[in-house]
């Protein structure tokens, strides 16, 4: 019973003192004075590399091996399932590895979503998608030296809308699947959650790795999943064909639209932001 009435105090001691850290300034100009800014543009775009030439490599493997000109064995290869989990599983390990360094974002559209919720600066916004973009160009670059037959022949895990879809069901795949990412994000990354759930262990890294697992599964036959404006912007630079381009705008303009409801979602509806600034004007006034 003591124990219990213990435990009761601490919760309320810890929701007492928690405050939501001050929100990040639109514009900081000392962070581009610090070797800590650029440490995580250089993570961010080594996280992105890597992420890319795995999962990009993958889905050339596969192709390879389920094409009927080569291998006549329809059940080769690692299937949608193991693509979904080459995507969810980098995400997990990459997260795990960054998340110190730059806070593990990899996907311009998550680093939007923060940004829109004050998270982080407009600077580091910016030069985080650079860094993501260029390293998403470099990672499906390294792919297509090592395997440049493959491929060309397989696509270069480039994202197109796939036939029997139209545009406008690829835009809203696009904008499903990464508010599930991004408000999966904003969630396992709360501190408000850390401060009152600290009794229960939350691997971040983890949660997220599973959204992209999830979504992949669900929108692989519908665009072959973007989520991610990197990932698709890089496989078209270096794929460079009309149909890729084409339909490059579903994955910017469907990501970007997503991470924005996710933001606003979190924020003002699951944690109040806008009742806490209404009650703040009225307590001012």
């Amino acid at each position: 019973m003591a124990k219990d009435v213990e435990v009761a105090e601490q919760g309320e001691y810890s929701a007492k003192d928690y405050h939501d850290p001050p929100p990040a300034p639109l514009i900081d100009h000392e962070e581009l004075g610090k070797w800590s800014f650029y440490r995580a543009l250089i993570a961010e775009f080594i996280a992105t590399l890597l992420f890319l030439y795995i999962t990009v490599l993958t889905v050339i493997g596969y192709k390879s091996q389920t094409d009927p000109k080569i291998n006549t064995d329809e059940c080769g290869g690692v299937g949608i399932l193991g693509i979904a989990w080459a995507f969810g599983g980098m995400i997990f390990v990459l997260v795990y590895c960054t998340a110190g360094i730059s806070g593990g974002h990899i996907n311009p559209a998550v680093t939007f979503g923060l940004f829109l919720a004050r998270k982080v600066s407009l600077v580091r916004a910016l030069l985080y998608m650079v860094a993501q973009c260029l390293g998403a160009i470099c990672g499906c670059g390294l792919v297509k030296a090592f395997q440049k037959s493959h491929y060309t022949r397989y696509g270069g895990g480039a994202n197109e809308l796939q036939a029997g879809y139209n545009k406008g069901v690829g835009l809203g795949a696009e904008i499903i699947g990464t508010f599930v990412l991004v408000y999966t994000v904003f969630s396992a990354t709360d501190p408000k959650r850390s401060a009152r759930d600290s009794h229960v262990p939350v691997l971040a890294p983890l949660p997220i790795g599973f959204a992209v697992f999830m979504v992949h599964l669900a929108t692989i036959p519908i665009t072959g999943t973007g989520i991610n404006p990197a990932r698709s912007f890089g496989a078209a630079v270096i794929y460079n064909k009309d149909k890729a381009w084409d339909d490059q705008w579903i994955f910017w303009v469907g990501p970007f639209i997503g991470a924005a409801i996710a933001a606003f979602y979190h924020q003002f509806i699951l944690r109040a932001g806008a009742i806490k600034a209404l009650g703040s004007f009225r307590s001012n006034a």
